[in-house]
């Protein structure tokens, strides 16, 4: 028998650990955030790279589109999957005038490691107070959730997706940036 102590222990993690792999889209409210309105100007940010050449802020993408994913935890399944899935059909988005960065709470190192472990060339971004993902609510207390935002080349928020599948996510991405692109 589980002692009463461990078994809310083991609850918490196995709470912990199907939001990590499904995501989780919870009220506006319970985020400590909205989540931001589209066609308007995207929350700023500035932030530190697992490549060790400073920051990133979301200004150094002007005249690009940019698909900004916040994700849970580097080397978690979902994460890792969703990593993978954008590694794989980056040259499509850089076909289409479009960069993608992650954003997550991990350090620089475990980006760093990240990056190394599954071949991942575009930018992940650390956000360890949770400021960023807050401003786009995706922040779960102490870590992000799984949302995905696009943003057009004058830094506009022009879609987002707070229930995401990471198998397929993203070629649906590609497939709405096609459309955005053509509406544009």
């Amino acid at each position: 028998m589980i002692p009463l102590k461990g078994f809310y222990r083991l609850s918490l993690a196995c709470l912990l650990a199907l939001i990590i792999y499904f995501g989780w889209s919870a009220p506006a409210h319970a985020l400590g955030g909205e989540l931001p309105p589209l066609d308007t100007p995207a929350p700023e940010f500035n932030l530190p790279t697992h490549r060790g050449d400073g920051s990133v802020s979301l200004a150094d993408y002007r005249g690009k589109w940019l698909v900004v994913y916040f994700y849970p935890k580097d080397f978690t399944s979902g994460c890792t999957l969703e990593a993978q899935r954008f590694q794989r059909d980056l040259d499509q988005f850089h076909q289409r005038n479009t960069e993608v960065i992650g954003i997550s709470a991990d350090s620089i190192d475990s980006h760093a490691e990240f990056c190394d472990s599954e071949g991942l060339t575009f930018p992940l971004l650390s956000d360890t107070t949770g400021e960023v993902s807050k401003a786009y609510g995706s922040w779960l207390g102490f870590i992000s959730l799984r949302h995905s935002f696009i943003i057009d080349p004058d830094g506009i928020l022009r879609d987002r997706y707070v229930k995401v599948s990471p198998a397929i996510h993203s070629q649906e991405v590609l497939t709405r940036l096609d459309e955005l692109q053509r509406a544009g």
